[in-house]
């Protein structure tokens, strides 16, 4: 065993107590996860508390219901021509709230129209100084689906191994929960059948995806993402046993990230007016479970964000003196908590870790448990993410 792999060991207890606990986005589950989370801090030390924010809890049924309103007068309008206009106006509708809600923006569409219930970040802090570095995980779980089999993200790799490596970003399968909007927008104002029947079909395929999706169950999410949970509870132990003067350290868990990051607009809402952008950090850490360390280039569901470039230099330097070695160059199409910090202006990279298909490894399938864990690539990110911390002293 590796030093690596043995410093990360030493918090498969507390991540296997974790994963036997059902933790969906805005659930009981979550809270208590958020409470004994908590606990563990407290007992290193470390000044936490539990702050609850208001979130819907789940994505799928903003994207069904406005692919349905969609996918209506999508099929009304090739029945009616008088619909022709109300399918315009209702792709164009469904359209803008898809890309708000996708996108990181202000979710109007599932604040209005869509119930709300208690979600729960947990909130450490370490250190005292001018500066303040912001360490983020997320401690609820994913519904899985069929969408999520792993055998999809492996098709194109195994099948055409030499384009994939040259391929810097996934697939944008999100497209496709917006594409039958966009179509019946575009059919009803240019009165095209063709488009209409393209965009009821897209609409109903969403649908149906989503539906499956509300139906399947919680997974363990060892991986994604309780692996960087463990490294936010090894940095406690770190600066407990070094601190680092004149830097104030938040370790921030939060909920309902699996519900497009809304436990982290909810931290924003309440915390980012008194975190002065020039003199705070942030790095989050996604899925570092997995056989690949990397420095996640950018991000984005339908349009692509690039984390600042010295930020990603700053990550890539704390693994070269790490001794670690780490992937760049790839871009994901998925969106995480640090989408929510780049909008607002902050400067904030990303550590993750894929398998050979470039996605998170058992990504919201139910083998996402912690026998399936990399441990070393897990103590690796543990290194990585206290070389960065203390190279911001």
């Amino acid at each position: 065993m590796s030093g690596f792999e043995e410093r990360a060991r030493a918090y498969e207890g507390d991540l296997r107590q974790l994963a036997a606990m059902t933790r969906e986005s805005a659930s009981e589950g979550e809270r208590r996860a958020a409470e004994w989370l908590a606990g563990r801090f407290r007992a290193r030390g470390v000044a936490a508390r539990v702050e609850e924010e208001r979130a819907h809890g789940g994505y799928w049924w903003p994207i069904a219901l406005l692919n349905a309103g969609a996918a209506a007068t999508a099929l009304g309008a090739l029945r009616r021509r008088r619909m022709r206009a109300a399918a315009a106006a209702a792709g164009a509708f469904a359209a803008s709230a898809l890309w708000d809600d996708m996108g990181g923006g202000s979710q109007w569409f599932r604040r209005s129209a869509l119930p709300s219930r208690g979600t729960w970040n947990v909130v450490g802090e370490v250190g005292e100084g001018e500066r303040t570095i912001v360490l983020i995980a997320h401690h609820d779980a994913a519904h899985s689906g069929l969408v999520f089999h792993p055998k999809l993200p492996r098709f194109f790799p195994d099948r055409f191994p030499e384009l994939h490596e040259r391929t810097t970003q996934t697939a944008p399968i999100m497209y496709l929960t917006w594409l039958g909007p966009v179509l019946t927008a575009l059919g009803g104002a240019l009165a095209r059948r063709g488009l209409l029947r393209a965009g009821a079909a897209l609409a109903l395929g969403t649908v149906a995806a989503m539906l499956d999706i509300a139906r399947s169950d919680v997974v363990p999410g060892a991986n994604d993402n309780l692996s960087s949970v463990a490294v936010l509870l090894a940095i406690a132990d770190a600066l407990r046993e070094r601190p680092l003067p004149g830097v104030r350290v938040i370790l921030l868990s939060t909920g309902s990230e699996e519900s497009f990051m809304e436990g982290m607009r909810g931290f924003a809402r309440r915390h980012f007016t008194d975190l002065p952008r020039e003199r705070t950090l942030l790095l989050c850490l996604e899925c570092v479970g997995g056989p690949r360390l990397i420095v996640l280039e950018g991000e984005g569901m339908l349009r692509m964000r690039h984390y600042p470039e010295h930020m990603r230099e700053a990550l890539a330097a704390a693994a070269a003196r790490a001794g670690v070695e780490i992937g760049r160059g790839l871009r994901t199409v998925a969106a995480t908590d640090a989408l929510i910090a780049l909008r607002a202006g902050y400067n904030v990279a990303q550590l993750a870790s894929v398998d050979y298909t470039n996605f998170p490894a058992n990504y919201h399938w139910p083998s996402d448990t912690a026998d399936n864990l990399d441990w070393e690539t897990i103590g690796k990110a543990i290194a990585v993410t206290e070389e960065f911390v203390r190279g911001q002293g």
